[in-house]
């Protein structure tokens, strides 16, 4: 997982990256079952690709312990995925039939007999049940326990300079269960590993921004500074309020009344609630209401290092303000995960479901597609069906590295953004004038020169690319049907002919030199914890404002449920409730002019001076019509009142 804050404030894309996420399957199409032998059920996905011949270091002790999960396929997984796919498509006569939690667990859910059964052949095999949920049963034991469970033999392997665990072929579950089992993950341990329980760190170093800033784009020119693209460029700004995107995404007078949101991250910020609070009184937001932002967390917190724990205080700091910022009177519920690790992560997002804390949900995190695995993968978009037939849209950021070249050296997408059963939330450079209009968007894709020693010009110009919006096509999740007709055909066969999965579905604002403005407690190089404001941006910024969209829509159409989206957000396409977002709106190049300390938080040891072009997204482009930055636009006026009709 990925938890993008500090770099994201500094307008630099992080490029290390931390444990496996899994990926996606292709629409309505569940984990490969099929025979392996005369009494065994293949569980496809389980053995990593780099379990190679080549890189096998001979086999596992048997006495290694082996901590896993057996993820339950349900009654019916391709009824779930139908169903899923009906109520979400505005063509279909079963659209909106949303069953309650209860009803879809009923009709799609593991039964006590099919639980009975798996917790029998797990311990008859000699592992010990350590957890069960309405997902899956959790079982630890030695190697040579966990090889007679799954009919395979556990190697060492060699990756990426280290030594890992993994199955030296496909798991299996006995073919008496019937299907019971959807996938089992924890065979392999790359990267996952045992954890004891870790206290919250506290808050990250300070960061602010230096000046001049532009209160609106354009409002401040860098006179002093030499011109790029033939004209003085305007300072960024020092960060939008939720009253310019409000305006810029018409929200008009909705505010997302009686709309339950969630949001997830990892960990939890101890400080949320002050500094949401003191944010909204500063900027002239709606004042929170009791009971408004809630938060659901667990009992423990494991691999606070490892993970950055600190971090992520920043991730939940600017999604609940953010969200806040568009839809003030939407109530919100935070949801942390004990670490940034998929069991974790998909734990959070199960009890949404299983409870139906929210109708939308947003969540600024994910990984490249080439760490993705596919029993993972089969668990993520299980989850994601039960979502959608109860009426729950997710929303996922794609990524702020771009086409992925310059962090990894392979032109890839990020996931989950890349799961047919998601909305990926690509982003764009939005540009809000005097009195709050909207004068324009590019694609998110930023380069960045320098000002030279004699500051006459930019060293370089227009410099190297730092960061932007993730996208492109999926190498692993088939074309799902609402995309086609609507992506071009070049996109969608790029790395297939029978078709893949493109990235993003729609976006918002992400580029952090036109960013939000976000106000969070931090520490000071004096040791003291105090409230600071910073600009900040990152498709980590464009999930929840899309979500907080979404509520508004919600709201729009009489409170119903909205759901998976991503049907009726391409059946609109091409209609003027978008803004058809090109990397070229003005005709001619666009930069903004940046000044920040070097230390981060005072000029105490100078100031770095440089020039960001807009627009220029790695091997991406935004241009008319759909695109693999944007996706289908941006929302525009009558894009809330557009859902009051159906």
């Amino acid at each position: 997982m990925r938890s993008n804050r500090a770099a994201l404030r500094a307008g630099v894309s992080m490029a290390a990256t931390l444990p496996m996420i899994a990926g996606a399957l292709a629409l309505g199409i569940p984990a490969a079952h099929a025979a392996d032998g005369p009494a065994r059920d293949t569980l496809a996905g389980t053995r990593p690709a780099w379990a190679t011949a080549a890189a096998d270091k001979g086999a596992t002790a048997h006495g290694a312990r082996v901590d896993a999960r057996v993820y339950l396929r349900g009654r019916n997984a391709g009824g779930l995925a139908a169903y899923a796919k009906a109520v979400s498509d505005p063509a279909s006569p079963a659209y909106g039939a949303y069953l309650s939690a209860q009803q879809a667990r009923a009709r799609f859910g593991a039964t006590a007999a099919q639980v009975a059964a798996v917790k029998a052949w797990l311990t008859a095999a000699g592992l010990k049940i350590t957890g069960t949920s309405e997902h899956y049963v959790s079982v630890s034991g030695d190697v040579a326990a966990a090889e007679r469970a799954f009919g395979t033999r556990l190697h060492n392997y060699a990756k990426g300079g280290r030594t890992y665990r993994a199955p030296a072929r496909t798991a299996s579950a006995p073919a008496g269960l019937d299907g019971a089992v959807l996938t089992v993950t924890g065979l392999d341990n790359a990267p996952h590993k045992a954890a004891s329980k870790d206290r919250l760190p506290p808050p990250d170093a300070v960061f602010k921004n230096a000046g001049p800033f532009s209160s609106y784009y354009g409002s401040t020119l860098a006179s002093t500074l030499p011109s790029a693209y033939g004209k003085k460029v305007p300072y960024a700004v020092q960060g939008y309020t939720g009253k310019q995107l409000r305006a810029a995404y018409g929200a008009g007078t909705r505010t997302g009344k009686g709309v339950r949101i969630a949001i997830t991250d990892a960990y939890a910020s101890p400080t949320i609630a002050y500094d949401a609070a003191t944010y909204a009184k500063a900027h002239g937001d709606k004042a929170w209401r009791t009971g408004q932002l809630t938060q659901v967390l667990p009992a423990d917190y494991t691999r606070t290092e490892e993970c950055g724990a600190a971090g992520w205080y920043g991730e939940e700091t600017l999604d609940v303000e953010a969200v806040h910022a568009v839809a003030p009177a939407a109530n919100v519920t935070y949801v942390g995960a004990a670490s940034c690790y998929d069991d974790d992560l998909l734990d959070s997002l199960s009890k949404i479901v299983d409870n139906h804390l929210a109708d939308i949900v947003s969540n600024s995190w994910g990984d490249i597609e080439a760490n993705q695995t596919p029993d993972l993968a089969a668990a993520y978009d299980q989850v994601f069906q039960f979502g959608a037939v109860e009426g729950i849209g997710f929303y996922f950021s794609s990524g702020d590295n771009g086409d992925e070249v310059a962090n990894t050296g392979t032109k890839q997408v990020d996931t989950p953004a890349n799961s047919a059963w998601v909305t990926a939330v690509g982003g764009t450079s939005l540009a809000v004038g005097k009195n709050d209009t909207y004068l324009f968007e590019t694609g998110w894709g930023t380069e960045k020169a320098s000002l030279s020693d004699d500051g006459r010009s930019w060293t370089g110009f227009p410099g190297a690319f730092t960061s932007g919006a993730g996208g492109g096509t999926s190498r692993t999740v088939a074309e799902p049907y609402y995309q086609k007709g609507v992506v071009p055909n070049a996109l969608a066969t790029a790395n297939s002919a029978a078709g893949n999965r493109v990235v993003p579905d729609i976006a918002a604002i992400a580029d952090p030199n036109t960013g939000f403005r976000v106000g969070q407690t931090q520490t000071f190089p004096d040791g003291s914890q105090q409230y600071s404001e910073y600009r900040i941006g990152g498709t980590s910024l464009a999930a929840p404002v899309i979500a907080a969209v979404q509520a508004l829509a919600q709201e729009a159409r009489g409170g119903r449920a909205i759901g998976f989206a991503n049907p009726s957000l391409y059946a609109k396409s091409g209609s003027r409730v978008y803004h058809d977002v090109t990397d070229s709106p003005t005709g001619s190049g666009l930069a903004v002019a940046r000044v920040d300390f070097a230390d981060g938080h005072d000029a105490s040891e100078g100031l770095l001076t440089s020039v960001r072009s807009l627009g220029k997204d790695s091997s991406l482009s935004a241009v008319r019509g759909y695109d693999d930055v944007t996706g289908v636009g941006t929302p525009a006026a009558g894009y809330v009142d557009s859902y009051r009709k159906r």
